[in-house]
């Protein structure tokens, strides 16, 4: 009696889960939203991670939510995505938040700011270190609501027309950093205009054809560290949406996070071996160079928080954790993937 009111219980339970799935699946609203970039789609790394979370979104609700994603100047100026989510002309865009440095510094952090963090540190700040309600709690003023949403790594330091081998030859030097990759760049750079330009790291930068132009190629990008790529939702439009869907949305930016993160980390090193064996010249920033870009990085931060109270709010957070992350890393990381790179160079030689 017991097997058999078991057996009855449980094809009970077994057909009404069956009836139940198809019942949520029906329940959930048909959803068509559009999602602006700061991306051409030629850089597919970039534009890819809004894609790839519009896909994923798409197929975990069955088609119900559709996202349709627009390159930059499709729909409004590529670095007009804040805006555009803002006052609600989309639902959502992609991008980064440093290209709106000049409505407020603060915006940065969703970013990147100078010798900051890596991209393993700005996911711990963000999740563990206090970043993810500060930085809500900053765009709300701008009616947002930011999810993690892409991080290309450390980035390169840039292309030049010339050698900088002290900080004496950064003097007069017209370089452009931030902004919107494309057509205006490599013109300014051809005609003189400018004098040396940085997007992201060897992949994009030879898509884009920089290494034609300026010969020396530095590094690291110590502007940009770990920068963050978010997706950005208006807050009537989040707030419109189910639990399940909101759900839905930050598992797909994730995912895009992490496929953004490896998509860079594969397809970087085989670019590299092509520029430099196309002619480019791999330099490093000496440590003094480095050293004066740092204390001169200093005297901005502190000029920003002297002008800015959310700025102020956020870096007090924000230098405690990075410094604390550095001295971890020192330890282990660091310690073993210097060995790791020694090993490669031994076998290479």
């Amino acid at each position: 009696m017991r097997r058999r009111s078991f057996l009855t219980t449980a094809g009970v339970g077994v057909a009404a889960t069956s009836l139940a799935a198809p019942a949520i699946a029906q329940s959930m609203p048909e959803l068509k939203w559009r999602c602006t970039t700061s991306w051409p789609k030629s850089l597919d790394t970039l534009f890819g991670g809004a894609e790839y979370a519009a896909k994923r979104i798409a197929e975990m609700t069955d088609n119900k939510f559709q996202i349709r994603v627009f390159a930059g100047g499709e729909i409004v100026p590529a670095l007009q995505v804040v805006d555009a989510v803002q006052n609600g002309t989309v639902e959502m865009g992609h991008t980064a938040s440093y290209y709106y440095f000049g409505k407020d510094p603060t915006f940065a952090f969703d970013c990147a700011i100078s010798f900051g963090l890596n991209e393993r540190q700005t996911n711990a700040w963000y999740e563990f270190g206090g970043g993810k309600q500060l930085l809500r709690d900053f765009f709300k003023e701008y009616s947002i609501y930011p999810i993690p949403c892409g991080n290309t790594g450390c980035q390169m330091g840039g292309w030049f027309r010339k050698e900088i081998k002290t900080i004496d030859d950064m003097k007069g030097v017209k370089m452009r950093i931030g902004g919107f990759a494309g057509g205006d760049i490599y013109p300014a750079l051809e005609k003189g205009t400018i004098d040396a330009a940085e997007w992201v790291g060897p992949y994009d930068d030879e898509k884009l054809g920089f290494n034609k132009i300026a010969p020396y190629y530095y590094y690291p990008g110590w502007w940009e560290g770990g920068p963050q790529l978010s997706m950005y939702i208006g807050t009537k439009a989040w707030e419109s949406l189910t639990p399940s869907y909101k759900a839905i949305v930050e598992a797909a930016c994730a995912e895009a996070h992490k496929w953004m993160v490896a998509k860079y980390d594969a397809d970087n090193p085989a670019a590299l071996r092509r520029l430099v064996a196309g002619g480019t010249q791999l330099r490093p920033f000496t440590r003094a160079t480095m050293e004066a870009f740092y204390k001169a990085s200093l005297v901005v931060m502190s000029e920003n928080s002297e002008k800015y109270p959310w700025f102020k709010k956020i870096y007090a957070n924000w230098v405690p954790f990075r410094d604390e992350q550095n001295l971890w890393f020192r330890v282990a990381e660091s310690t073993f993937d210097g060995f790791m790179s020694f090993l490669s160079s031994q076998k290479k030689a």
